[in-house]
């Protein structure tokens, strides 16, 4: 068995098809087949269920799944602790809910002093980064502070104040309680908190409208679309415009921190050291919201 073997593994497992894994790897198709082949072979027992929409992991397929991304995290941080330099290099993959508002700075700092250092950036909701953290997908991400988990640090970043938006003609909470509510997909954290005030208050919210991006919520908001609850510093320009109504829900549904996760038994190289010493010193720096 080979560590590209594993590799191949997972990434089919991820996407679920070998044209999907193929492109990713940049492999042809008949390479990756073989290599499952294979694969399939020394464990002397079938790792997916073949089907006409992709493939899907067996019982089996789902227990190797868990071993090679062991297998391929310990490789991976083998060659950062020999590699180690005092200077941050290489590759560094950051996670991040999208109403990071200061974002911009954090990374432009960082950018700017560490240029050797090749930095990606994924955004989503909160479980699903904290996901990609535990499983070794990145390095690190910015979330809505959860539950402590057991495998998991977690670096303080900001407080935040969650607002309820809505257009500009809407000025109290009772003309607002029924509008659709924007919001991103299951597993946001601000989605989870506004849950919370909606079943405390008895209310069943007639419609929910998921979004890919913070600006096109924003953007739906201000015409009227429905409702959203975000961090207020995201939306204080909109505000500040006439162009939105701020609603203030009480501290224990509008206050949240946004907290910065890694892998608690991850070797901390300096490329990540340094990156975490960079969002804890920008603290009262202006933050850049969307010029919308």
């Amino acid at each position: 068995m080979e560590f590209k073997d594993l590799k191949i593994f997972q990434m089919v497992a991820q996407k679920g098809t070998i044209t999907e894994a193929a492109k990713e790897l940049s492999y042809v198709q008949s390479n990756i087949t073989s290599r499952i082949k294979k694969l399939e072979a020394e464990m002397n027992t079938a790792l997916f269920n073949r089907h006409n929409r992709g493939m899907t992991l067996t019982p089996e397929g789902k227990k190797l799944l868990v071993y090679a991304e062991k297998i391929l995290a310990l490789t991976n941080e083998m060659k950062k602790v020999v590699q180690s330099k005092t200077e941050p290099a290489g590759k560094l993959e950051i996670g991040t809910v999208e109403t990071v508002i200061k974002l911009p700075v954090i990374l432009s700092s960082y950018s700017k002093k560490y240029k050797n250092v090749d930095l990606s950036l994924l955004t989503g909701v909160t479980d699903q980064l904290q996901n990609d953290v535990l499983h070794h997908r990145l390095d690190g991400a910015f979330v809505t502070e959860l539950e402590q988990h057991p495998e998991l640090v977690s670096h303080d970043v900001f407080q935040e104040e969650l607002v309820l938006l809505s257009d500009k003609t809407k000025t109290s909470l009772e003309q607002i309680k029924e509008e659709p509510i924007l919001c991103f997909s299951e597993g946001c954290g601000y989605r989870a908190r506004l849950a919370r005030w909606y079943k405390d208050q008895n209310i069943t919210p007639q419609k929910l409208m998921e979004f890919g991006t913070l600006e096109t919520i924003l953007g739906s908001v201000t015409m009227g679309l429905g409702i959203t609850f975000v961090p207020k510093s995201a939306v204080s320009h909109l505000e500040e415009r006439g162009l939105v109504h701020c609603h203030y829900l009480p501290e224990k549904y509008s206050k949240v921190n946004t907290v910065f996760i890694r892998r608690k038994d991850a070797y901390l190289t300096s490329t990540l050291e340094k990156f975490i010493e960079t969002f804890e010193q920008i603290e009262g720096e202006p933050a850049y919201p969307l010029a919308y």
